[in-house]
């Protein structure tokens, strides 16, 4: 039964998404942050890892490194809403979203996929993963 690993500090957000994936041939897991979701992956086999950019600690980017460089084949999918602003919280310095996930493809990201998205999107790049093997 393959396994996905939900990483999102947002609980509404991971639980949600822990909720959508979860069926009977699918196991879903979540973690609250970077350091959890690598150590859960040191104590449970893993096929896919859903994680978010901004997170509290080690960011996205940086975990996706470290299961790049740890867990070759598994896959993984970056998310993230950051840096998208209002107009009347617009901030010039601020990062967008779009580079947050730039990042997090040049640190080894199968796919990304910026908030908000609707479920059948996260699952047509879920069984495009799932259809193709990693190197």
């Amino acid at each position: 039964m393959p396994r996905i690993l939900v990483i999102d500090d947002e609980t509404l957000v991971r639980e949600a998404l822990e909720r959508v994936l979860k069926s009977p041939s699918v196991s879903v897991i979540g973690a609250p942050d970077a350091a959890t979701g690598l150590k859960l992956m040191r104590e449970l086999p893993v096929d896919l890892v859903i994680v978010d950019v901004i997170l509290p600690g080690m960011d996205g980017a940086a975990a996706i490194k470290e299961m790049r460089r740890d867990y070759p084949l598994a896959r993984i999918i970056a998310i993230s809403g950051g840096g998208n602003f209002g107009l009347n919280a617009y901030r010039p310095e601020s990062i967008t979203t779009n580079a947050y996930l730039a990042a997090c493809s040049a640190a080894g990201a199968d796919r990304i996929l910026p908030k908000p998205f609707e479920t059948a999107e996260l699952r047509t790049l879920i069984e495009e993963l799932f259809a193709t093997k990693r190197a």
